[in-house]
């Protein structure tokens, strides 16, 4: 047998995981074997604590302030001589020749019936109790000396801070476990604290593997993809205050595997690997983990979507994670199992899930068995105060599924769908929620992007929901969305848009683009061809394929009536962007398409043109007067705008 030959077969016959467990256990396992105390302590300087834990409790060795100073500007007094003191019967006390700023040791006492002047910060004299407010005063010049009118009583101790009144000495200023922020660092500061003792950060190993993978800033090749999970998980680990040490990728070979997991294991308190944890024939990472029994594995399979082929391990008293290569279910995975423990480790309190209640939109669909994590973003739902959790659909490989989503909801093992309208909790993601100025559904085109760049340029926070202009125009009649892109014909008339609009509609129209038949150039197939005469060619060869469009968007509808009822071979592989269309042809997996002239030149593709289409834009007629709306429109109207879109190829 061959060696291509034993590879299918052990392929065709791929063993299950070992075992799939649900989260709690699969948490429950893993922990037994782990000591999740903090590492250790390191004493740093001041400048370099900010973001690490503290050791030990910090107690000053100083009072704060170390004085008796004032908090105002005015003049240092005895309370009592200011007693009965009015606009009508002032109070007069002779001036100490004596200025008090901050930073200098009062000389003259305070006697009765005397003040002297004191600035903010500055040392309280000797018999004074009390300051009063410059502007409650009046300085005059009585018989060649400066006698001050005090025109309102003070009572002792008024604007006086005392010494040891923030913190005295012997005192507890910061508690250990403390994370170290600004604040915190302001405290040690102020006690004279030069050094802090804090945890260690526990260093984790990196591995990214897999034959495909590329470092970023390397040219790509055919079938490969930039290793995104390599600084996804590094960036990750920083911010659960780990210290990431990436080795590289890893390639497809038991033995360098087997080596990087070593040198991390040597190194570092924990090694992190992501792809190869499906059962197969390329699951190396499975098999160089395997070999350890100190217990070595202890999960092989979770019941989670995303994140099912997580494996879990521990040798050496070390975590070893072999986390999914598809980056959505690396990073839940990530946040699920690994963030906990490297916070542990670094003596970082939990943080609490903030979550907030949305309803969701439309129906969803889970998997029975697997307790699914559902990525949403959020938006202003149509009654005051509501929020609605759009779903987002880019699946587990998408490298950006993870950074546009505000939150996921939780969807129980045991529940198969979550109807529309349903209320669901979402747990967010990142320390808040920032609701957009500007709520965009629909199509996306690149103009629309101009567009919101210079919206976000003038400081205005927009969320652009790419879900069609089908669900677009849902979404506003819904009065879920400020404003919807679409580009929709009307198959009896041929017009865009206006006919699908409803009373409480108003269409604002955008620019033109036309749309037209992709394919490459060098196929002779469509060399010299006029329309009709390419789609007929198009049609009688069985070997064209083609790439269609999804259901629902405005470039379906043109090219079913442009192939009129026929379904020529690739007719259902039904991407969802143009640029999706162009680099299937692009890269012969398909022959021909349809998408925008300026997609076609961007990939440097044949054009032959269909149809002028009208990409415009739907208000909801309440949220017009919207400010936020009306800036849009501004722009909308910019010259430097709209210049830019002609740039692109759009006409205006």
């Amino acid at each position: 047998m061959t060696d291509i030959e034993s590879a299918l077969t052990s392929l065709a016959r791929q063993e299950q995981f070992l075992e799939v467990v649900d989260r709690d256990e699969a948490t429950a396992r893993f922990h037994l074997h782990l000591d999740l105390r903090p590492l250790g302590t390191e004493t740093v300087p001041l400048a370099q604590a900010l973001g690490r834990v503290l050791a030990q409790p910090l107690v000053a060795a100083v009072d704060v302030p170390g004085f008796d100073r004032a908090s105002v500007d005015g003049f240092a007094v005895r309370a009592d001589d200011t007693l009965g003191a009015s606009e009508q019967t002032p109070r007069r006390l002779q001036l100490n020749r004596e200025i008090l700023t901050p930073g200098r040791v009062p000389r003259v006492t305070v006697r009765p019936g005397a003040t002297s002047l004191i600035a903010t910060g500055g040392m309280l004299p000797r018999g004074a109790d009390a300051v009063i407010m410059v502007e409650h005063t009046e300085a005059l010049e009585v018989a060649g000396a400066t006698v001050i009118e005090v025109h309102r009583p003070v009572a002792a101790g008024q604007f006086v801070a005392f010494a040891g009144s923030d913190v005295a000495r012997g005192e507890t200023a910061l508690r250990a476990s403390q994370l170290l922020t600004s604040r915190e660092i302001g405290i040690a500061a102020a006690i004279g604290c030069a050094e802090l003792e804090i945890y260690r950060k526990p260093r984790v190993a990196i591995i990214s593997t897999g034959d495909e993978l590329i470092a970023p800033g390397h040219p790509i090749r055919p079938g490969a993809v930039y290793d995104s999970n390599g600084a996804i998980l590094a960036a990750a680990v920083e911010e659960a205050g780990g210290i990431a040490k990436r080795l590289g990728i890893g390639p497809d070979d038991d033995a360098v595997l087997s080596r990087l997991i070593d040198a991390g294991l040597a190194d570092c308190d924990a090694v992190l690997l992501s792809g190869g944890t499906s059962k197969g024939v390329g699951d190396l990472c499975y098999r160089a983990v395997a070999r350890f029994n100190d217990p070595g594995i202890v999960v092989h399979g979770v019941a989670l979507k995303p994140g099912k082929p997580l494996c879990l391990a521990v040798t050496r008293g070390k975590p070893v994670v072999v986390l999914p290569g598809f980056p959505t279910s690396a990073i839940f995975t990530f946040h699920s199992f690994v963030a906990p423990m490297i916070r542990a480790l670094a003596g970082r309190p939990e943080e609490p899930a903030a979550s907030e209640t949305a309803i969701l939109p439309m129906r969803v669909s889970s998997e029975r068995g697997r307790t699914e994590f559902l990525m949403v973003s959020l938006v202003p739902g149509d009654a005051p105060g509501s929020l609605t959790a759009y779903p987002i659909a880019k699946g587990s490989g998408a490298v950006t599924s993870f950074s546009q989503a505000d939150g996921f909801v939780v969807i129980d093992r045991d529940v198969e769908s979550v109807p529309a309208g349903q209320p669901v909790s979402v747990r967010l993601i990142g320390r808040g929620l920032r609701l957009a100025d500007l709520v965009v559904m629909g199509s996306h085109c690149v103009g629309l992007d101009i567009i919101i760049d210079r919206l976000q340029l003038d400081g205005m926070a927009v969320k652009a929901l790419n879900i069609g202009s089908t669900g677009g125009l849902a979404a506003a009649k819904r009065g879920e969305c400020d404003v919807a892109t679409m580009h929709l014909m009307d198959e009896a008339t041929g017009a865009y848009n206006r006919p699908f609009l409803t009373p409480t509609l108003d269409l604002v129209p955008g620019y033109r683009r036309m749309q037209g038949i992709v394919f490459r150039p060098d196929d002779p197939r469509f060399a010299a061809r006029e329309l009709d005469q390419a789609v007929a060619a198009m049609l009688a060869d069985p070997a064209c394929i083609m790439v269609n469009r999804n259901a629902g968007s405005g470039t379906r509808v043109l090219i079913d009536r442009l192939l009129e009822g026929a379904q020529p071979s690739g007719y259902w592989a039904q991407p969802k962007s143009h640029g999706a269309v162009a680099v299937a042809v692009a890269q012969r997996r398909a022959d021909w398409g349809v998408a925008i002239a300026s997609v076609a030149h961007q990939y440097a593709l044949g054009f032959i043109p269909i149809q002028e289409e009208h990409y415009d834009f739907v208000l909801p007629r309440a949220r017009r007067n919207r400010p936020a709306v009306q800036r849009f429109l501004a722009v909308l109207s910019d010259e430097t705008v709209r210049a830019r879109l002609r740039a692109h190829g759009f006409v205006l």
